[in-house]
């Protein structure tokens, strides 16, 4: 294509690599939301094991505090619910990109081959 493309499909391809990056952020939070949510499962999990009685403590910045293990376990489960939540509507946007980025392909190639055959001579 030794030829220049004409200002809509530079500006569609533009729009690709920027989907594209959209999609590449979307997928790299969703990885980081899920690793903390499996971090706040294992967490959950070894609180609720433990008996009433054991001592826990609360990391808050660069301090430690005792408090009690309903409020830990309470803490953790609304933590898990909102990273679940937050999971749900990144992957939403993630199939709502791969679509547009679909479309976006099919309208390139299909004016590539058009001006590949000679339509754009």
């Amino acid at each position: 294509m030794a030829e220049q493309l004409p200002p809509q499909v530079q500006m569609q391809l533009a729009r690709l690599q920027d989907l594209q990056e959209q999609l590449r952020a979307i997928v790299l939070r969703k990885q980081q939301i899920e690793l903390e949510l499996r971090e706040v499962e294992r967490a959950l999990k070894e609180t609720e094991d433990l008996s009433n009685d054991v001592p826990i403590y609360k990391s808050v910045g660069a301090l430690l505090f005792k408090t009690e293990k309903e409020k830990v376990v309470k803490e953790l489960g609304e933590r898990k619910e909102e990273l679940e939540l937050r999971i749900k509507t990144l992957e939403r946007q993630e199939s709502r990109v791969k679509q547009q980025l679909e479309e976006l392909r099919k309208s390139i190639l299909s004016y590539t081959s058009q001006f590949s055959a000679g339509g754009g001579s």
